[in-house]
């Protein structure tokens, strides 16, 4: 086995022909290897939960915001077992990719035997959050999520189109969660707004990721030999533009003169976000989705300058 070790004495994997020759895992990396494996990176997806008590304006039961906040940790650990198993199954060809290599279980860091423990534990986690939520509802989307989830690990993430609805459903299932453990019942529009808006994401996704690889992204994910620049490209202006319409016409749809004034207005920075994501990822740097949303400073501030005015006009 071929190794050598950073400047802090770590063993990392070493790359020979084109392939990842796995390290031996140490005991005192273990820790750091299994909280890696869980992507905590990904975790403030999840937040979705609150997105229904949010745009009802209203936490619904009481002690909603305890009970969203279960919710949060029921999908936080449902999704990382998703994660753990996911890159179980995709070992192989992860350590023949130019980032995923380095993940803990492609790199050795995190042994398979111990990464199955871990996905359990974190399906226990998931079992009881959402056990105590109290809602048996709660319990078939999350359940309906984590076996898609798997689903898609295994076979749904090779057939097109159908792999980025999966992807996108993630998302809607998530707020679709928070509406259930809070009781409170999310309207049509904002379902329909958080499904383009998923959809979007997803399909940007598949756009850097084909940006960055080229050729080489159909050997990492054999399904993008269907997709093309252009059909993504395409495919998720037309998402982000009905997207856009549908949340206008909800905006339009108020009662309320206070509501229906600021909600409108609020389309302008969410108009204003969408065509910066656009400038994202069509500049193809290979940068993950989650990061073009949460880490550049154009796009977080007109985020927050979409939620002020929104709460606002709650």
């Amino acid at each position: 086995m071929t190794t050598k070790a950073d400047e802090t004495g770590e063993q990392t994997p070493v790359v020979a022909e084109g392939r990842t020759v796995p390290v031996a895992p140490s005991a005192s990396g273990l820790p750091l290897a299994a909280l890696q494996a869980v992507r905590p990176r990904q975790w403030p997806k999840n937040l979705l939960v609150f997105a229904a008590p949010l745009a009802g304006a209203t936490l619904g039961r009481d002690n909603g915001f305890g009970y969203a906040l279960l919710a949060f940790i029921a999908f936080t650990a449902g999704s990382s077992a998703v994660y753990v198993t996911n890159d179980i199954l995709d070992v192989e060809r992860d350590r023949k990719h130019p980032t995923k290599r380095l993940r803990p279980i492609a790199s050795g860091r995190l042994p398979i035997p111990m990464a199955v423990l871990l996905a359990a534990l974190c399906l226990g986690v998931a079992a009881l959050a959402t056990f105590l939520v109290g809602e048996p509802m709660l319990g078939v989307v999350i359940g309906t999520y984590v076996v898609v989830s798997f689903l898609y690990s295994m076979f749904l993430k090779h057939i097109p189109g159908i792999e980025l609805t999966v992807v996108a459903s993630g998302f809607v299932l998530r707020a679709l969660g928070g509406a259930i453990a809070t009781q409170v019942p999310p309207s049509g529009w904002f379902l329909t707004v958080c499904s383009l808006g998923a959809l979007m994401v997803a399909i940007g996704k598949r756009y850097t990721e084909l940006c960055s690889l080229g050729h080489e992204a159909i050997a990492h994910r054999p399904v993008m030999r269907w997709y093309s620049l252009g059909l993504l490209r395409g495919s998720q202006r037309a998402a982000s533009a009905i997207m856009l319409a549908a949340y206008l016409l909800w905006a339009l749809s108020e009662h309320d003169a206070w509501m229906r004034g600021w909600h409108v207005a609020s389309v302008v920075p969410l108009a204003l976000a969408l065509i910066r994501f656009d400038r994202l990822t069509g500049l193809g740097e290979g940068r993950p989705v989650e990061d073009l949303i949460a880490r550049d400073p154009m796009m977080i501030c007109c985020e927050l300058t979409w939620l002020t005015m929104f709460t606002v006009g709650l």
